[in-house]
């Protein structure tokens, strides 16, 4: 669900626009405040903000675990959803200031849609972590970045968005980006990994990125459910069950793997020291919680086309970061991928902006 103000005469129009059902709400002319504009677009900047500092910082950090000696696949998958906790913080301000709102709490279908989602999420951390553990940042980066793809394929079925000619290109171009990345393989694979191994975090990667893309829609329709009543602290307590939920089927995983028994032992193997092991982990934590917490704040506030888009665009970051600190190679067909992943975000976005344009232009006319 996204949010359009437009002027009018005498006050502002708000526009929701419904992508579960593929057509535009009723239009609510509502009287908003200065007040309110400015905080919604002050609560878009800092959730922007954070999910920039996250997005960027998470790869960076669990690749950095696994090049100094980590190799336990459940706990860097863990890690991106442990710092959940965090989130405790900013829920109970909310609550001590809204006491007498009996409303507060989520509802248990929107509960139980943050349970399942946080499933799932739990599978996609697996599938990211396994991809990362054989793949450099800046490919992985470029990998992932086709959940857009896969965001506007799962919308179509799910949320009902419909394929228009600058969607359809964003993904020929994004897939084409895919299999030059697959081909120049050779020339990117980083010390002791095998063409097998090289193959398989291929695989996991796409794999993730197709389950993210499977998320957002997902995400958007849960919130438009209940829109009348959703609000920021909603939002935050929706990541707390999602992130929990997604803890606890890597925690499953990790005790089947006797991984928090072989956590003390890598952690006085690795390479940068037994305290810095824990530094990194915790770090790790911290950074991918800020990117969720970025993620649903922007589906929140804006959509989840805006934040598939927003993502994607910071893959130039993160590929430049992964090349800067970890001084990969960026081969011929990287760039090559690079540049058709950037023609595809613009793509898209600007098909994006010509359906919004035109959606607010009938909603106009219908008033």
């Amino acid at each position: 669900m996204s949010m359009n103000v437009e002027g009018t005469g005498n006050g502002s129009l708000v526009v929701f626009s419904d992508s579960t059902y593929g057509h535009q709400r009723r239009s609510l002319p509502l009287k908003l405040n200065l007040k309110s504009l400015i905080a919604k677009q002050w609560l878009l900047l800092i959730n922007g903000v954070v999910f920039v500092i996250g997005v960027i910082s998470g790869p960076l950090l669990i690749r950095l675990y696994f090049l100094h000696g980590g190799n336990r696949k459940w706990i860097a998958a863990w890690v991106q959803s442990s710092g959940f906790p965090i989130l405790v913080i900013p829920i109970s301000v909310l609550y001590l200031s809204h006491r007498s709102d009996h409303k507060f709490f989520i509802s248990p279908q929107f509960f139980l849609s943050s349970v399942v989602l946080g499933l799932l999420s739990g599978a996609d951390n697996l599938m990211y972590a396994l991809g990362l553990s054989f793949l450099p940042v800046s490919t992985s980066s470029l990998l992932i970045s086709t959940n857009l793809a896969f965001t506007a394929f799962f919308a179509l079925l799910i949320a009902r968005h419909r394929f228009t000619p600058y969607s359809i290109n964003a993904i020929l171009l994004m897939t084409l980006a895919s299999v030059l990345l697959g081909i120049g393989q050779n020339n990117d694979r980083p010390v002791g990994v095998t063409d097998a191994h090289y193959f398989l975090g291929f695989i996991f990667t796409l794999g993730a990125a197709a389950l993210l893309g499977f998320m957002y829609p997902c995400t958007e329709v849960a919130f438009t459910k209940v829109a009348n009543n959703i609000t920021y602290s909603s939002v935050l307590q929706f990541q707390l069950c999602s992130a929990f939920a997604a803890t606890f089927f890597c925690t499953v995983g990790m005790i089947i793997n006797k991984d928090f028994l072989a956590m003390t032992r890598e952690a006085r193997e690795f390479g940068l020291g037994e305290s810095e092991y824990y530094l990194v982990l915790t770090s790790t934590a911290v950074a991918w919680q800020l990117s969720c917490i970025g993620f649903v704040g922007l589906i929140f506030c804006a959509s989840s086309v805006f934040t598939g888009v927003f993502a994607a665009t910071l893959v130039p970051l993160t590929t430049v970061a992964a090349v800067v600190v970890y001084h990969e190679k960026f081969s011929g067909e990287k760039g090559v991928s690079l540049a058709l992943c950037v023609w595809g975000f613009a793509s898209y976005l600007y098909g994006s902006y010509r359906d919004s344009e035109k959606q607010s232009t009938e909603a106009q006319i219908g008033i």
